[in-house]
């Protein structure tokens, strides 16, 4: 009987590892091509693995909650065809590069890369004593491959490493975690664990450097609660979002502008079309895609707007990649990506927001469909808010939020002068970086985008 290995799928260019959230065949199990085996997630999205064939589920070569290199295999499925039928998984030929099959292994835990000198390093060496993290601590940790590699090149023992708060499955330590600790420790100095009393008893030979003291870190402050309270521990996706949103305000200086916008053209364009609009298209058309369109418009105006920073270098980019932020029916938050949105005409942007919305809710997202956004939209309107100020997602410059659309008297210039009258209006305010977006760029855009909006044609055909 030949076997068809299952292997971690690679979920997206700078995912190296993911972890196994939960199992849904057991080993014994019919399954069936393109049926799910199991759900994993990464640092950026939940995903599921179904079956490249049809066939019996073996072993199990990993546990739930085991984190799992991408590439590595995780099972193997049974087939009844012979070894000249069987062909090697879609999964397993992007993993290896070459349409190979991986070759049969028994469980193994993850081999840790092995840091080899080069001739310029080894007189380096003679003064740093190489680190040797531990797959799982003392405490029961676990620290991946990844993790462990880039601590033992930023020379980061063990017990500094315990000390590093974690935001992944369980408090595990992943790579935006230990990239962001390295990146303060060579800024600012972040303490490091103090040296055990055996250690400071030994004398120091005369060849061997002299460890400067240095101060332990402080433990986070415990909690206290008193009176009728429930302490409620953040999920996965909540401590991500929490660390984006502090790392943001670290990066980024904020200035938020505001316009007042009169959308009653918008309005009732909506109202007239919307049932029309559904019976032709088969979608319910929104305020979200034509907001999205002015967005798009205004960038061509303002391309500027459109970058992201990396150190003192402004990239530019080419593409206008709209994310949406949507709520989750646990709470949370994700932005899916509307790619190359100015190329889409208003039918298409519907289409395109609607699918990734119900997809959003339904947590069936593709990992490439949370990527490479350019600029943000947030509907705080949704919520009744008239106007927020919404905090920028890196590695982005700018995040527009749109307030809700009300009622009310307005100064309406005619041909006969001024008079008061009802009309819809909303509040834009677009969050900016102040690093490289000042206050004529990030005021104008805003203001562009507003003028599209105002400026909707009531007789515009569907």
């Amino acid at each position: 009987m030949a076997q068809v290995d299952l292997i971690m799928p690679k979920m997206g260019e700078s995912i190296i590892e993911a972890t196994i959230l939960r199992w849904l065949k057991k080993p014994g199990d019919q399954v069936e091509v393109d049926e799910t085996i199991l759900e994993i997630a990464t640092d950026k999205v939940d995903s599921e693995v179904p079956s490249p064939v049809a066939g019996v589920l073996g072993e199990w070569l990993f546990q739930e909650n085991d984190v799992v290199p991408v590439g590595q295999l995780i099972a193997r499925i049974n087939t009844g065809g012979s070894v000249e039928e069987v062909k090697p998984s879609p999964a397993i030929a992007s993993a290896n590069g070459n349409g190979q099959a991986a070759p049969a292994a028994p469980p193994v835990a993850p081999v840790q890369p092995q840091v080899v000198p080069q001739p310029a390093q080894v007189a380096a060496s003679t003064h740093t004593e190489p680190v040797d993290v531990p797959r799982t601590s003392t405490g029961g940790r676990f620290y991946s491959p990844l993790v462990r590699t880039i601590a033992q090149k930023e020379q980061i023992g063990t017990s500094e490493l315990e000390q590093i708060e974690g935001s992944g499955l369980g408090g595990r330590v992943t790579k935006t975690d230990i990239l962001h600790y390295v990146e303060n420790r060579h800024t600012a100095g972040a303490p490091q664990p103090a040296a055990t009393p055996q250690q400071t008893a030994q004398p120091t030979p005369a060849a061997a450097p002299v460890a400067q003291p240095v101060r332990p870190q402080e433990a986070p402050s415990p909690v206290i609660a008193s009176g009728n309270v429930e302490i409620i521990e953040m999920d996965r996706m909540r401590k991500l979002i929490a660390d984006h949103m502090v790392m943001s305000k670290q990066t980024s200086p904020h200035v938020t502008s505001f316009v007042e916008v009169d959308v009653t053209n918008l309005v009732n364009w909506r109202n007239k079309v919307k049932k029309t609009f559904e019976e032709k298209y088969g979608e319910k058309i929104t305020f979200t895609p034509i907001f999205v369109e002015a967005i798009a418009k205004a960038i061509r105006d303002y391309p500027m707007i459109n970058i992201s920073v990396q150190g003192t270098t402004i990239i530019r980019k080419k593409d206008v990649n709209i994310g949406m932020a949507a709520a989750l029916p646990s709470g949370n938050l994700i932005v899916p990506v509307i790619k190359q949105a100015d190329y889409l005409n208003l039918t298409g942007l519907t289409k395109t927001v609607n699918d990734l919305a119900n997809r959003a809710r339904q947590n069936k997202l593709k990992p490439e469909e949370i990527q490479d956004g350019t600029f943000t939209l947030t509907n705080v309107g949704t919520f009744g808010n008239v106007m927020g100020t919404p905090i920028i997602n890196q590695p982005q410059v700018a995040i527009l939020a749109a307030g809700a659309i009300r009622k009310k008297p307005a100064v309406v210039e005619t041909a006969y002068g001024d008079m008061i009258a009802v009309r819809h209006l909303m509040f834009l305010s677009l969050a900016y970086d102040h690093r490289v977006v000042d206050g004529s760029l990030g005021g104008s855009f805003l203001r562009k985008v507003g003028d599209y909006l105002e400026a909707f044609d009531p007789n515009r055909e569907i």
